[in-house]
């Protein structure tokens, strides 16, 4: 299955069924240790790491290897600050590889306190591009599977972001947390002015999920700042194949390296972008 460069048709859906498995092999983890985890550590601004999130990137990261051994891998538990920024700054530069970009368990306190919206999040990107993507929620029993030019489905039902027109009658989602004292006030500022203006936001706390239930037009749109590459890689793309848009919060067109990111059907990303020139002095890529 290993090859230089994925081509459209046949090599997409290969690996799409790798991390497929790959996914449902994190996903055996995630259902063993939970309600059952004995060593929940806190990292710096970053929220909690526990033996699941770990043994999840391991048996995944075994799994695509043994696939694709010459690829780039970059996991929330085993990339470092400054590795991520050496990607970061290759990105910028326009550097083109293949890189498999995975989040083991993407809600970790949500899992930590049996609350079951929590999941596994894995992206493959190729010269720039998430090519594919799978995201699967163990405790609800949903995957989320897209190849690019391909769209996104879940559980092989296909999926499309919403019709609705107004932000008056839109359900929004966000994510923050309280450990970055300026991107928390700056997301207060944002959520006092737009929950007046929308029928309601939610705080799932898992930004890959956010991204599934737009894909799916449960959300018109959602938000957040300070995302890290392995939360937004796979759903991004189930977004954009479902019909919707995802830009940073300027308006540029989004890939996981960005600082910010909107996405949403095509009318409500639009609504709440034009919010964001008007409550941020200086919206950030």
């Amino acid at each position: 299955m290993e090859s230089a460069n994925l081509a459209p048709t046949l090599e997409s859906d290969a690996a799409l069924l790798v991390a497929i498995k790959a996914a449902r092999l994190g996903r055996e983890v995630l259902l063993k240790y939970h309600g059952r985890l004995e060593h929940i550590e806190e990292k710096f601004q970053a929220g909690l790491v526990s033996e699941a999130d770990r043994e999840s990137e391991k048996v995944i990261f075994d799994y695509l290897r043994k696939n694709f051994p010459h690829d780039e891998f970059i996991g929330e538990e085993s990339t470092s600050d400054a590795d991520l920024t050496k990607v970061r700054e290759k990105s910028a530069q326009g550097f083109r590889n293949r890189k498999w970009i995975v989040d083991p368990l993407d809600g970790t306190t949500n899992y930590v306190h049996r609350f079951p919206v929590y999941c596994i999040s894995i992206g493959l990107e190729v010269n720039g591009q998430v090519e594919v993507a799978v995201i699967d929620v163990p405790q609800l029993g949903e995957v989320y599977t897209a190849v690019r030019g391909k769209g996104a489905f879940v559980n092989g039902k296909r999926l499309h972001v919403s019709n609705t027109q107004n932000l008056r009658d839109s359900l929004l989602a966000t994510g923050f947390i309280g450990e970055k004292e300026t991107i928390l006030e700056e997301q207060l500022r944002i959520f006092t002015n737009i929950v007046r203006r929308c029928r309601g936001i939610r705080r799932a706390g898992a930004a890959a999920y956010d991204l599934c239930m737009v894909a799916r037009g449960v959300f018109d749109g959602y938000w957040e700042r300070g995302l890290s590459p392995w939360d937004s890689a796979a759903g991004i793309l189930l977004v954009r194949e479902a019909g919707g848009v995802v830009t940073t919060y300027s308006g540029a067109e989004y890939n996981p390296f960005h600082q910010s990111l909107i996405a949403g059907n095509p009318k409500i990303h639009a609504e709440i972008r034009k919010d964001f020139s008007e409550i941020l002095k200086s919206p950030i890529d």
